[in-house]
């Protein structure tokens, strides 16, 4: 394991932490507080990181921005689901 998949890995564990309290405060409010604008780029950009890194063999990084990208997918679907904040 190289220190980068460390590095990649612990910034994207704080993003998931922040993120996890935002989808959690949105299921609960039944609200989607993002806008698609926001929400969709950055799902597809998560999931095509996660891809890119791991085909750099950096299988933490992989792990946690795929579980980012999935965070950020779900806050799209609350958006599509749920009325606007």
């Amino acid at each position: 394991m190289v220190w980068q998949d460390v590095v990649i890995a612990i910034a994207n564990v704080l993003f998931g932490y922040s993120l996890a309290f935002q989808v959690y405060h949105g299921f609960k409010e039944k609200k989607g507080f993002l806008t698609i604008q926001a929400s969709a780029p950055t799902t597809l950009g998560l999931y095509a990181l996660s891809f890119a890194f791991f085909t750099l063999n950096l299988y933490l990084s992989t792990l946690v921005s795929f579980f980012n990208g999935t965070m950020w997918l779900l806050l799209l679907i609350q958006r599509l689901i749920y009325k606007k904040a």
